[in-house]
């Protein structure tokens, strides 16, 4: 694939916040993403919960799709879903039961704005930094959102998610979602610096691997 990196990443506004807690929850961070697609919000909401979809550009995904019913993603997270309201709001837990994602679209011109929330408790997160834990992967998806909307060949999403290319726009991903955190005043130096480099060893494997071999290689340029 040709992928426009640059482009790909300035399509997505962040945001990172710590938020109190509501209720009988606690404290928690709220990572969040926008972007709009040149597609009816109707084909939009279609691509994100039609099985036979999202396996041609996310993952395959198993389970009782319907609200009360739970889902699994193969080699990824699972959940129950806890409100589902076509076309426009989809909300389910994501690896736990305090882990919340919500998804929104919304009419933006001739196109649709696809709006991800994900929350997570603080003692998850740690700080604003655990932003960078899910961040990049939420653009991964919603890079490959886009490609499939614009009938761009994706073939396998996994065999794509490990390739070079996505791999560098993966690293672009990880200092977006750094520079969020970093403007969101949520996290210290220190969380941010030790949160940047684990998050590229998950999402930039080789690259973060052939940063480390460079700095320990006096010789090399």
């Amino acid at each position: 694939m040709n992928i426009d990196i640059a482009n790909q990443i300035a399509a997505i506004a962040r945001t990172v916040e710590r938020l109190p807690g509501a209720q009988d929850a606690g404290e928690c961070v709220s990572v969040s993403l926008r972007r709009t697609y040149d597609s009816a919000l109707e084909d939009v909401w279609d691509a994100v919960t039609d099985p036979d979809r999202i396996k041609r550009w996310f993952m395959p995904i198993s389970g009782d799709l319907r609200v009360g019913g739970t889902f699994q993603l193969e080699g990824n997270a699972g959940g129950e879903i806890l409100a589902c309201e076509p076309p426009r709001l989809a909300r389910l837990t994501w690896g736990g039961p305090r882990s919340i994602v919500e998804l929104r679209l919304v009419e933006d011109g001739d196109g649709t704005a696809l709006e991800l929330d994900h929350t997570v408790p603080i003692e998850m997160a740690q700080s604003g930094a655990g932003a960078l834990w899910v961040g990049p992967g939420w653009d991964g998806a919603l890079m490959g959102l886009s490609l499939f909307l614009s009938g761009d060949p994706i073939g396998d999403p996994a065999v794509m998610a490990a390739s070079g290319e996505v791999q560098a726009f993966s690293k672009k991903s990880v200092a977006a979602w750094a520079a969020a955190v970093d403007r969101s005043g949520t996290a210290t130096a220190d969380q941010l610096a030790q949160a940047t480099t684990i998050s590229l060893t998950q999402f930039a494997p080789d690259l973060a691997a052939s940063d480390t071999d460079r700095r320990s290689d006096p010789a090399s340029p």
